[in-house]
């Protein structure tokens, strides 16, 4: 995701470069509205720096809908409610993972925008319209690989909308849709498996305790030191990243 803000960053410096060099004089690194008769060339460019910025400013809800971060934070998060810890690791920490292995699942997709839109738009041999077709294309294809045929046709039927021919011809506001409620319950089907085994060693623990007679003693107390000898032990981050990038 990184490299996808760097790319957009990029483009709105290559057009604001080009729109100021056109000026001459004190306003060559002016931005201003452009009045009524401005030439239309001028309206337009200030208009791609508008639509860039406002691409810029939505990049972390287009993090959240349209790629791998929802899953992984998800579980990430339910793992830590399965230690006992939901403030440890902090959240930063959490975060930071997460958008990390995003970046390694996503990258193939960040490939293929770099290749089929955002460099042909800077090398100009492509327009941005054809270069905003282009990036669309992959985001496309992982989201549809990534989405359950029950959840689009759910959000099909939600919508009212007739079921098109192929896959393809949805909606990217329902392609959309139907990827976040299938990254949800992919992310809550392997927050439950990875619950098991922590849930097995607090039953264990209570039943000890029970059958001892230490009632008093809370088995949090006893069943955390051991979750965490457990995890640690088997390596249990190495593990769960390794399951979370092979998931896509």
């Amino acid at each position: 995701m990184f490299i996808l803000i760097r790319y957009l960053l990029a483009m709105v410096l290559l057009l604001v470069s080009s729109s100021a060099m056109s000026e001459t004089g004190s306003n060559l690194f002016t931005l201003s509205m452009p009045t009524v008769d401005a030439e239309p060339e001028s309206v337009s460019n200030s208009l791609k720096i508008l639509a860039l910025l406002t691409v810029l400013s939505l990049a972390p809800a287009f993090l959240m809908v349209a790629t791998s971060f929802t899953r992984i934070i998800i579980v990430l998060s339910m793992l830590r409610h399965a230690f006992g810890m939901p403030s440890t690791p902090p959240n930063t920490v959490m975060i930071g993972l997460a958008l990390l292995l995003t970046l390694f699942t996503m990258t193939p997709v960040l490939d293929q925008i770099q290749e089929h839109a955002l460099q042909p738009y800077i090398d100009k041999t492509i327009d941005d319209v054809t270069a905003l077709e282009n990036a669309s294309v992959p985001i496309r294809e992982f989201m549809i690989s990534q989405t359950r045929d029950k959840d689009i046709a759910l959000v099909l039927e939600l919508s009212g909308d007739d079921v098109p021919n192929s896959v393809n011809d949805v909606s990217m506001t329902q392609l959309v849709t139907a990827f976040l409620l299938s990254e949800l319950q992919t992310a809550f089907q392997i927050g439950f498996i990875i619950f098991l085994p922590f849930l097995a060693i607090d039953l264990i623990v209570a039943s000890i305790l029970m059958s001892m007679g230490m009632m008093m003693v809370p088995p949090m107390t006893i069943s955390l030191p051991i979750k965490i000898l457990m995890f640690v032990l088997i390596e249990g981050w190495v593990l769960v990243a390794q399951a979370l990038v092979s998931s896509f």
